[in-house]
């Protein structure tokens, strides 16, 4: 693999983008839509929208992101938590479940660039905190998860929503490839196994790493739902890389 994995200023770009992005995905939402069951169990697409929303607040005010934390862990004890996050999802959603459809578009719209300027303002001290992700990726630091993880959970629940909408999802080689390329990276560096990956559409591109690997062919976005639990994987695609 020799994929150039995305640093600091592209992040910031891609970030920016999702955000817009995603806003404008839920502001094209029929009504029906919006009860749409999504991949996420429990979650139709509302209530997804309602988590991005959430964490789009938390991420822009270190206040918001504490209250999220001391409220939202007691949570995990009332649910079926898989992670310690699961409760700070649940309280993203039952927090903001009194808002219309109109205000969470609203405010998904003003969100994205408080957002990322919240997380480009953390602290350099602050973001070298260590915290754990579970397998396959364990500690890392924080910065992982503010330059390029809350990213790409925006962006795989926009995926999520068109998925269970049934609608073609905007992409771009710039943005979309971009960040399929930089997991397609992540995910063979941490497996190590050879492959031969054909990923298609318009986020897709070919990629290999060693000799004599498993040939795989499939839409980028697929492999994407794959990585992350909503599709079966075999072979080289059983290995998970959590989105």
């Amino acid at each position: 693999m020799n994929t150039s994995r995305i640093m600091r200023p592209e992040a910031r770009v891609l970030a920016e983008e999702e955000f817009v992005r995603f806003a404008d995905t839920a502001a094209s939402l029929a009504p029906d839509e919006w009860a749409m069951p999504t991949d996420c169990i429990g979650w139709d697409v509302r209530r997804m929208t309602l988590h991005v929303l959430g964490s789009g607040d938390a991420q822009s005010s270190v206040r918001e992101f504490v209250h999220q934390l001391r409220r939202g862990m007691p949570l995990n004890k009332e649910i079926d938590s898989h992670h310690w996050v699961d409760g700070l999802n649940e309280l993203q959603i039952r927090e903001r479940g009194h808002l219309s459809n109109g205000e969470v578009v609203a405010r998904l719209t003003a969100v994205g660039p408080r957002a990322v300027r919240g997380r480009w303002h953390t602290p350099p001290p602050m973001r070298y905190l260590p915290l754990s992700f579970g397998p396959p990726i364990g500690w890392a630091p924080l910065k992982y998860l503010l330059d390029v993880g809350f990213t790409r959970d925006v962006w795989a629940h926009r995926i999520d929503i068109h998925a269970a909408i049934g609608r073609p999802m905007q992409l771009t080689d710039a943005h979309d490839g971009r960040l399929v390329a930089d997991i397609v990276a992540e995910w063979a560096g941490i497996h190590g196994q050879p492959f031969e990956l054909v990923l298609d559409g318009p986020a897709g591109g070919k990629f290999t790493q060693g000799v004599g690997g498993e040939r795989v062919e499939i839409d980028a976005l697929d492999f994407i739902r794959t990585l992350s639990g909503r599709l079966p994987g075999t072979g080289v695609l059983s290995h998970p890389l959590p989105l």
